[in-house]
């Protein structure tokens, strides 16, 4: 990170005693309002709000607990079903238990009466459509918000877990209003800011010739997570003035995977080349380890054959991402650049149950709520999100090319700061001791 977190700590509660809404000048820890769609064991809001309430490890010169310096003042869950943990949670940190969005917001009076939000909309019962994609709330959720913020008269901060939207155009009318009224918006996940083996940032301003990511899991929630790597790499490359956006999308399944790969859309030197970065790679050859492979039991998104997804952009970039379930179990890339090297990397996730990818994420919302600027642009996840969407319709359409003029003019500017975390994995001591 641009800054270590000892200089960032020393500096956010002062910081925080001038910005802070609810406690604007009395060094009151400025309150957020935490909305879920449920709280059970390991589902996001667990991982997330529960990091708020009880702090993290975080290793540097030396381990050291991190408790962010915000107070969750309301916690909102739609489904609380048998397992459900944050209503105990809750009482256990006396948060108060609202009934309603517009509740976390006002806190029971007639105004937003909080600093910042984190919506939380991923896991619980929610229906999937012909898409596989599953219909989370989050516009929803985000509508709500905007209500109150409107009422209000005073904008906050918003985190919003992973992409924005199943839909796409509902995506775009979500960043509009936000804009529109002045709210600062963040989305995404902990892919783009975990760490990576090795730490590289490819140079702002590199000509890349194309680029794949090698993943796994199910065709949307991790779908989203290799786009997301993708775009996180490749918004550094030189566009020649061109915007970030795409403007043509392809799903393939199964055998015509490999028909793309050898008839040279994707690159089987590329492939290889992040496999190599991998972690969890089955030995013997990914055709078979593929057909092999044995989804998990009531998740019908888990499919049963490699998936690819083609991406083409607007400034003549192709690149892929591939779900290779029963081959590798982690998500690398590998891309090549104009000059013949290759940049490649894994985006390492820390298995549960600590999960501890979501220390660089929180760390990151924490940045946010404090200042008000989100580490990215939000514009990185309404195209991430938007490919996904366009590569779901792809799939229901025969696996037909989908030409994307509503993604072709999204742009952005990618940050300086990849965001990526570069602090220890764990504590690390010298000679054994």
């Amino acid at each position: 990170m641009s800054t270590t977190r000892r200089e960032f700590l020393g500096t956010a509660a002062v910081t925080w005693g001038i910005l802070g809404a609810s406690g604007r000048g009395t060094g009151a820890r400025p309150k957020v309002a935490a909305l879920a769609s449920t709280y059970h064991y390991l589902s996001h809001a667990y991982h997330i709000v529960g990091r708020f309430l009880d702090g993290f490890m975080v290793f540097g010169e030396r381990p050291e607990l991190h408790k962010p310096d915000f107070e969750v003042a309301s916690l909102f869950i739609e489904q609380t079903p048998d397992g459900d943990l944050g209503r105990a949670k809750a009482e256990r940190h006396r948060v108060r238990l609202s009934p309603t969005i517009e509740d976390a917001l006002t806190l029971g009076t007639d105004k937003i009466a909080v600093d910042a939000v984190l919506l939380i909309a991923e896991h619980g019962d929610y229906p999937i459509n012909e898409k596989l994609q599953k219909l989370y709330p989050r516009g929803r959720f985000f509508r709500d918000v905007l209500k109150v913020v409107e009422r209000s008269g005073r904008t906050v901060p918003v985190f919003i877990d992973k992409h924005l939207s199943y839909d796409r155009a509902e995506a775009r009318t979500m960043v509009a209003e936000a804009k529109r009224l002045a709210v600062p918006l963040m989305a995404g996940s902990s892919l783009p800011v975990t760490w990576r083996l090795p730490s590289i940032d490819p140079p702002l301003g590199q000509t890349w010739t194309d680029a794949l990511v090698a993943s796994r899991g199910e065709i949307e929630v991790f779908g989203f997570h290799a786009l997301e790597s993708l775009q996180c790499m490749v918004e550094r490359r030189d566009r020649k003035g061109q915007a970030q956006g795409v403007v043509a999308v392809t799903c393939l399944e199964g055998d015509d995977v490999w028909k793309a790969g050898d008839a040279k859309r994707w690159s089987w030197s590329l492939l290889e080349e992040a496999l190599n970065r991998s972690h969890t790679r089955n030995p013997g050859d990914v055709r078979l380890n593929t057909k092999d492979f044995v989804p998990p039991p009531g998740r019908p998104t888990f499919l049963k054959h490699p998936i690819a997804f083609l991406v083409e952009y607007a400034d003549g970039l192709n690149a892929a991402a591939l779900i290779l379930n029963g081959h590798v179990d982690d998500t690398t890339i590998a891309g090549r650049c104009a000059d013949g090297s290759i940049i490649s990397t894994l985006f390492y996730l820390p298995a549960p149950p600590g999960a501890n990818f979501f220390n660089p994420l929180v760390l990151r919302i924490e940045d946010f709520f404090r200042t008000g600027r989100p580490p990215y642009p939000v514009e990185r996840t309404l195209l991430t999100g938007g490919i996904l969407d366009a590569a779901l319709e792809s799939r229901t359409r025969g696996h037909q090319r989908v030409d994307t003029p509503d993604l072709a003019t999204i742009n952005y500017t990618a940050p300086n700061d990849s965001g990526q975390i570069k602090t220890s994995l764990a504590h690390e001591t010298q000679n054994g001791k």
